[in-house]
């Protein structure tokens, strides 16, 4: 295979360092030798999982109770690693150990299924991957408005008006995104993604300490129940109906990662075997994301009861100690920012192969320039990847200013990618690599998950469409909202 077919889709970005040292420095397929290991790759799982979902999942178990609140959140945890392990052994093919390397979720579905399935693949991931990049811009802003809303309620009361609009916030965060989208490739951003997975265990551990002292702590009751909001006291029917669609797609956006899972275990080194070293790293992230989950989520519920806000830090279910839900209000920051780099390097990947294949003798394209930077050592600046990563983050930057929907927006992405992206791809990969029998009884239950999960996606899917629909007959873009 030439090296030009090796490039296409790679999140890698060739630098001069690449060629020296000698060929130990390199691993089979030419390239500089991978360092990860379970324990990055887990950080890398942790960071790309546990995000903007987590502070919805109070509000989705409202909406669905005791009984299925938790019932769908388990259930979910268990096919995403389910299909997160069948994926694993598809980053080499057509032998899971000493196959060749594919380097992209797209790359492992052209190799294995090919064709038209391929393009549906690509579109369904690269959509996905910019609707996450956008999710994570509204979410970041919410919570740096949360923290001068936090001040502003502990100066003036809980009762003062501290309506600050989302917009300035959403600049400083486009503003930090650009300098760390130079950063060339996924390789580079293992530090990032741990200081990025510690954030997450810091903010869900505090929102899992103040919904244990509310509940301790007396007060007010609140009402639970094993089936959620009561229609005819919190809902009417129809709602009901529609908030618990949205509710699921929620939770299927919380627990999406499969579509940069290649990805990172592309950061593995080759041995132990990279598949193993995946299946122990998902297990690992998801055991973890499950555990926090089912705590934030149900104690969430049970602090709040069916009046949980859409988003447990921000929606000032709590407002003292202030200190501490404006700290817990800076780590969700913190940790998005890790965030949006791991989900949107491999768009950034994507996008710059295809340009230095098109444009093999363009300058502008391939150019690599070296700058001294004290302290920092040597950066290596190309001129296209400055230009066209600062366009993609300042787009998104717009739109999640124009479309500022928490709850709607994460429900409207998990459905649409949960189904093509988690299920139906790593099942149809696995049942033809593995040449099942048609009809067979394996083959019977994968076919009868997969169109479980689509039915799922659809209704999901609905649900979020008609609560963005509600929320935009309402909505002036641009203005402070309450």
């Amino acid at each position: 295979m030439s090296s030009d077919q090796f490039q296409k889709n790679s999140m890698y970005i060739e630098t001069p360092e690449a060629y020296i040292n000698g060929g130990k420095n390199f691993d089979d397929d030419g390239r500089p030798k991978r360092t990860g290991t379970w324990v990055t790759a887990s950080a890398h799982i942790i960071t790309a999982v546990i995000g903007s979902g987590v502070l919805s999942l109070a509000w989705a178990i409202a909406q669905m109770g005791w009984v299925a609140g938790p019932a769908v959140l388990l259930a979910f945890s268990l096919i995403t690693y389910f299909t997160s392990t069948l994926l694993a052994d598809s980053y080499r093919s057509p032998d899971p150990v000493n196959g060749k390397r594919n380097y992209t979720y797209s790359e492992v579905v052209r190799s294995v299924l090919g064709g038209r399935k391929f393009q549906l693949c690509g579109l369904a991931q690269y959509i996905n991957l910019i609707g996450v990049t956008i999710g994570y811009t509204i979410t970041a802003s919410i919570s740096m408005v949360a923290v001068k809303r936090s001040n502003c309620y502990h100066k003036h009361g809980h009762d003062a008006k501290c309506y600050i609009s989302n917009n300035p916030f959403m600049i400083i965060f486009a503003c930090i995104q650009i300098v760390l989208s130079q950063i060339p490739n996924f390789h580079k951003l293992s530090w990032l993604s741990i200081v990025a997975a510690v954030m997450s265990f810091a903010y869900s551990s505090i929102g899992l300490g103040l919904s244990i002292a509310k509940v301790a702590g007396g007060g007010p009751p609140v009402r639970t129940s094993l089936t959620g909001v009561q229609v005819g006291v919190d809902v009417t029917g129809t709602e009901k109906v529609w908030r618990m669609f949205q509710a699921i797609g929620d939770i299927a956006f919380a627990y999406a990662y499969s579509n940069v899972l290649i990805e990172i275990q592309d950061t593995l080194k080759s041995s132990p075997p990279e598949n193993k070293v995946m299946k122990r790293a998902s297990l690992i992230g998801i055991l973890t994301t499950t555990m926090f989950y089912m705590l934030c989520g149900c104690l969430g519920y049970a602090a709040f009861g069916n009046d949980a806000p859409g988003n447990f830090l921000t929606g000032f279910g709590f407002y003292e100690p202030f200190w501490l839900i404006d700290l817990a209000n800076v780590c969700i920051a913190v940790h998005l920012i890790g965030a949006y780099q791991v989900f949107c390097q491999p768009i950034f990947g994507f996008v710059e192969s295809q340009s230095k294949e098109k444009w093999s003798n363009s300058q502008f394209v391939n150019g690599e320039h070296a700058i001294n930077i004290p302290l920092c050592g040597t950066l290596h600046v190309n001129f296209f990847r400055v230009v066209w990563r600062t366009a993609y983050v300042v787009v998104t930057a717009l739109i999640a200013m124009i479309f500022p929907f928490f709850n709607d927006f994460l429900g409207l992405i998990g459905s649409l990618s949960f189904w093509p992206l988690t299920v139906y791809f790593p099942i149809e990969m696995y049942i033809k690599q593995s040449k099942m029998q048609r009809f067979s009884f394996t083959w019977t239950w994968m076919k009868i998950l997969s169109w479980a999960c689509l039915i799922v996606s659809i209704i999901s899917a609905a649900g979020s469409i008609q609560g963005l629909a509600h929320d935009l007959k309402k909505y002036q873009p641009f203005k402070a909202q309450q």
